[in-house]
């Protein structure tokens, strides 16, 4: 049940320049397009989980671009040489889980989207980072011990909200913002102050409802701020209300128990959000709402995202490398909340 049709390979994890091999023998800047190789081609081999296209040259040379915990590397038969560096990264193998390979590919799918400016859904159709998001994203590279690749970001942290829904408030945010903070600082952090003296305005009786995707939530809005209360070890008088919210389910990390059953996501929805359809599966503990086909990359996707600028794959497609199909029909790849929500539900241990 794949949503997308383009075929491209992203170099370029965490504060690396970024790359991305167009099928038929081009490397191009991610971010510029500009070309910085080009080959004739015989054959051409993509490895996802490995972080590598392998290429076969029309004269007999053996290519491989991949990527590993130092740089971006380029090896022209035998020459190697280092594309970019950055920041260290790390690359768990995860050598004895079922799901490795997908795992490798999935996490590459988070980090090659870090931007010098914060992580963000999609590095071309998201120009600034969603704490929604970047919360998920967060949670993996706690796992793999990527979090000083935004160290300085979550530090630098000074806004309540995001506001990237059309300029809402949204509720949700809190505890977003105070369990990110908590992964590399403390309640002393300037936002965490700012935060507590907003929250009081969006509280009734004992919980907190507000707007989240244009929607109130106050169940996964107060679920969010209780678990970020919890992470920092602050006071929390809050309780999660009785009623139904649709949003409930996506919020599978605690709290499990304190839950309204109702409709869940229609497959409509979750092939546009999948994201969606995997945190409500996380949340019951049911199969996985698609197959990950890795035959190929990207394996991640959204479509129709209410925010999500899309005229930014002009030029992608422009390019030849994303989808004219996609970019219209307005859907992004790779989405790195889709990957997160992939990542930790096969390295929950609460799922064997």
């Amino acid at each position: 049940m794949k949503s997308i049709s383009s075929k491209f390979m992203l170099f370029g994890m965490g504060s690396r320049r970024k790359f991305v091999y167009r099928p038929g023998g081009e490397l191009l800047d991610a971010i510029t397009f500009d070309l910085v190789k080009k080959w004739e081609i015989a054959s051409e081999h993509f490895e996802p989980s490995e972080y590598s296209v392998t290429l076969e040259t029309r004269d007999s040379r053996a290519i491989r671009i991949f990527e590993d915990e130092k740089a971006v590397w380029m090896d022209d038969n035998g020459d190697r040489q280092a594309l970019t560096y950055g920041k260290p990264i790390s690359l768990p193998r995860f050598e004895d889980h079922p799901q490795a390979s997908l795992l490798r590919a999935i996490h590459g799918e988070i980090l090659v989207n870090i931007m010098p400016f914060g992580p963000v859904p999609n590095l071309w159709v998201y120009p600034r980072p969603w704490y929604r998001d970047s919360a998920m994203m967060l949670m993996c590279m706690k796992q793999t011990k990527n979090l000083h690749l935004v160290e300085e970001w979550i530090a630098g942290l000074h806004k309540v909200w995001d506001r990237n829904n059309s300029g809402d408030p949204e509720t949700d945010n809190f505890g977003q913002c105070l369990y990110m903070i908590s992964l590399l600082s403390d309640r002393n952090h300037p936002l965490v102050d700012k935060i507590m003296k907003a929250v009081p305005q969006y509280r009734r009786d004992n919980y907190v409802i507000g707007r989240s995707d244009y929607a109130e939530h106050p169940v996964y809005q107060t679920k969010w701020l209780k678990y970020g209360l919890k992470s920092l070890e602050m006071d929390d008088q809050f309780k999660i209300p009785e009623v139904y919210d649709s949003y409930s389910s996506l919020f599978w990390m605690d709290y499990r128990t304190q839950h309204v059953d109702g409709a869940k996501f229609s497959e409509e929805t979750v092939k546009n959000y999948p994201y969606l359809g995997w945190a409500e599966a996380h949340f019951y503990k049911t199969p996985p709402p698609m197959p990950v086909e890795m035959d190929s990359s990207p394996l991640t996707w959204e479509g129709a995202g209410s925010e999500a600028e899309y005229w930014r794959l002009l030029d992608p497609a422009k390019h030849g490398f994303y989808s004219e199909d996609d970019a219209k029909r307005k859907f992004s790849c790779p989405h790195t909340w889709h990957a997160a929500e992939i990542f930790l539900y096969y390295t929950d241990p609460r799922m064997g």
